[in-house]
Order: C-alpha cells, then sequence, then structure tokens
C-alpha cells in the first residue's frame, strides 16, 4: 500500500485545513493573534539555528526521561498489581484519582521544589504519561486466556513460566497502545513544565515570543513539538511491528 493511498485522505483534509486557515489568518489582518502557515513556515525558518541548537535539546532530553521513568515505574507497579490483590486494591484508587488532580496547577509547586532544573519538567512529563503505560499494561496482564494459562498449569509450568509465556505477550498489544498514547503527551508534559518555569527549551521559548506579541513566533516551536510527538509515534509503531510480527500489525 503506498503512502498515498494509505493517507491520501488526511493529507487532503490537512491541506484544506491549511488553506482555510491561510485564508481566514489573511482576511483577519493580525498576524500577532492569527499567523498564517506561511507566515508561521517563514517564521521557523528564521529562528531555525536558535530553536535546534539552544531549545530542541532539553526538550527532547526531558521527554526521554520522563518516557524511560514512566515505563521503568508503570510497568512495574502494573506487573506488581497483577500479582498482588492487596498492591491493587491500594495502589489502583491512587492511580486513578492522580488524573483528577490538574497538573497544570502541580507544575508551579514543582518548580517550587526543584528550581528551574530539568527535573521540575521531568516530574510534570512522568506525571502525565505515567497513567496510560500502568493502566495499559495492567489491563493487558489481566487480559490473559486463562484456557492456555490452566493448559500450562496441567504440565506443571511453573508462575514464571506461565508470566513470560502467556501473560506478558498477551500484555504487549497494550502496553504499545498505552506507550503510543504517553510518548504524545510527553510533549504536552514538557511543554507545560517550560512554559511555566524554564530558561531554555521549545515551550519556554514558545511563552517568550508570546511576551513579545509575535504570533508566528509562538507557533514555530509547537510545530516542532507536534513533528517530534509525531515522530515518537511512529518509532513506537514501527518497534511495534518488529515485536508483533505474529499480531500482523499493519
Amino acid at each position: 500500500m503506498t503512502l498515498l493511498k494509505k493517507y491520501g485522505l488526511s493529507i487532503l483534509l490537512l491541506l484544506l485545513l491549511l488553506i482555510g486557515w491561510e485564508s481566514g489568518a489573511r482576511l483577519y489582518g493580525k498576524p500577532f493573534i492569527l499567523p498564517s502557515p506561511i507566515q508561521i513556515a517563514e517564521r521557523l525558518w528564521e529562528l531555525r539555528a536558535v530553536l535546534f541548537i539552544g531549545h530542541l535539546l532539553p526538550t527532547t532530553l526531558i521527554m526521554l526521561i520522563g518516557l524511560l521513568l514512566s515505563l521503568i515505574c508503570g510497568v512495574g507497579l502494573s506487573i506488581w498489581m497483577h500479582k498482588s490483590d492487596i498492591v491493587r486494591k491500594a495502589f489502583f484508587p491512587l492511580l486513578i484519582a492522580s488524573q483528577t488532580i490538574p497538573i497544570i496547577a502541580l507544575a508551579p509547586i514543582f518548580v517550587l521544589w526543584f528550581g528551574y532544573s530539568i527535573w521540575s519538567k521531568v516530574v510534570v512529563t512522568v506525571l502525565i504519561t505515567f497513567f496510560p503505560i500502568t493502566v495499559n499494561t495492567f489491563d493487558g496482564l489481566r487480559s490473559a486466556d486463562p484456557h492456555l494459562k490452566e493448559t500450562l498449569q496441567t504440565m506443571r509450568a511453573t508462575k514464571r513460566q506461565i508470566f513470560f509465556k502467556v501473560e506478558l505477550p498477551s500484555a504487549l498489544p497494550q502496553f504499545y497502545s498505552g506507550l503510543k498514547v504517553a510518548v504524545t503527551l510527553s510533549v504536552i508534559g514538557a511543554a507545560i513544565g517550560e512554559w511555566l518555569g524554564a530558561d531554555k527549551g521549545l515551550g519556554y521559548f514558545s511563552r517568550r515570543m508570546m511576551t513579545q506579541f509575535d504570533g508566528a513566533g509562538v507557533f514555530a516551536p509547537i510545530v516542532i513539538l507536534s513533528v517530534l510527538g509525531i515522530t515518537l509515534f511512529l518509532l513506537v509503531g514501527w518497534l511495534e511491528k518488529i515485536t508483533l510480527k505474529w499480531r500482523n500489525v499493519k
């Protein structure tokens, strides 16, 4: 299947949206409030050295560290909850409750605790990305076929063997679904953290441009953040195809 056949409708819709945006922005005539896509592209090209050299790396680092910590803690907690009902009853309600707290309200507190260091932004990213990884992996572990487990038990398989032969493979598809959500949310987490307390990064640069009433400058780093999120999403999809060939993922 060619890219045109696979993404043709999406590309067409995107082009229509961009044309509508361009026309509306030109008619409105206030680029400091609503810049057009062409103006954003021009501004992005003008700021390419500043954005890619000075601000892209810090944001990417925040996202990757946050995702790594979420993976380690999320997968670990999901396995622990799966193995222990006591742990599940203790942690699962707290896990749900954590998502009712507005992260944007906590971000300034993290700045007070950690200062303008990278860790205040990493904590925000972890809080946003931890939930989908943990819940999806936990649900995947619990969805293992009980008949397969019973068959292995009759063959005197150990709990360890059942986990690696049945439960873990069953959890992988949902784990990847949670990871796909998490990588896109990591962009939001890093941007929120940088908006509320940072001295570098794409989110910080966007906020700085807003104080200068530079509408195109506000959108320029947002475009890079979007591309970064899409790239990570596609990377996870590629890993899913490589590791789950038995599912014939398309």
